[in-house]
């Protein structure tokens, strides 16, 4: 399903009228968990700016609602939002995604690696395998496999971009899946970074801390939301690193609760 996404609009001083800014036409992205919380925002930051953005996820009514919500604003800039579905624990399924990039458009401009789950607040103890092997099928398994099926498709001044969280460096007892996924995904960044250098590829770590999504309710219902950062904020942070110069590089950029970068 495709869906028109409302422009993001500015004011200009001469005139007063209302103009897109477009920075993104032309340019392809997959934003991968793109149907709720920071991936939805980061999907719907890209689509503003023109670009073209397939938003992946496991339940295709989902997306299909999610690309509907984003294509119902007036004013369009001509952007799509493609909804596809796609399990990231599944090398099969995995590639069936990136095929459908390659037919449509050829190439691919930017990935978000933004597709993760969290745990219950448990021991190493009480981890069951099952649990472990989910949690790092997902938040590290998933980020491989997306990356190995991108490249292909990216050239010099693409960017890759994996949506990781604080976790990837600061510790947090009776997490020990979700941390260790985290910590191999930034692992995974760096390595990654210095191999594509060479070929002009941008690869950036965004481990932001406490954002209010709907994952908070699974392990944390009475957790402050006042002190959280809004998914938006994620969001303006990955378009500020996609539109860096081609010749920019950052490595990581870590978000404390308040918004700021550290």
């Amino acid at each position: 399903m495709a869906a028109n996404l409302a422009q993001s609009q500015s004011t200009t001083e001469e005139s007063g009228e209302k103009t897109s800014s477009r920075r993104l036409a032309g340019k392809v992205a997959v934003v991968t968990g793109g149907s709720s919380g920071i991936g939805f925002a980061i999907a719907q930051a890209l689509a503003s700016e023109g670009c073209a953005v397939f938003i992946t996820g496991r339940d295709q009514a989902k997306l299909d609602a999610t690309a509907e919500k984003l294509g119902s604003a007036p004013a369009g800039t001509g952007a799509q939002v493609h909804a596809q579905v796609c399990d990231v624990r599944d090398p099969a399924s995995v590639e069936a995604l990136f095929e459908v990039v390659r037919r449509r458009f050829g190439t691919l401009d930017i990935l978000i690696n933004n597709a993760g789950i969290t745990q219950p607040v448990v021991s190493v103890e009480q981890t069951s395998v099952e649990l472990w092997q989910d949690v790092i099928a997902t938040n590290l398994t998933g980020v491989f496999l997306c990356t190995r099926a991108a490249l292909p498709l990216m050239k010099a001044g693409a960017t890759i971009v994996n949506n990781l969280s604080a976790a990837a460096k600061q510790v947090f007892p009776n997490y020990a899946s979700y941390s260790a996924a985290k910590r191999g995904a930034l692992g995974f960044s760096l390595s990654l970074r210095e191999e594509l250098i060479p070929r002009g590829i941008r690869v950036m770590a965004l481990m932001p801390g406490a954002t209010y999504t709907p994952m908070w309710e699974q392990i944390m219902p009475n957790a402050p939301r006042e002190r959280m950062m809004d998914v938006t904020t994620i969001a303006q942070a990955v378009l500020f690193a996609v539109l860096l110069p081609s010749q920019a590089n950052l490595t990581e950029l870590l978000m404390d609760p308040t918004g700021g970068a550290l």
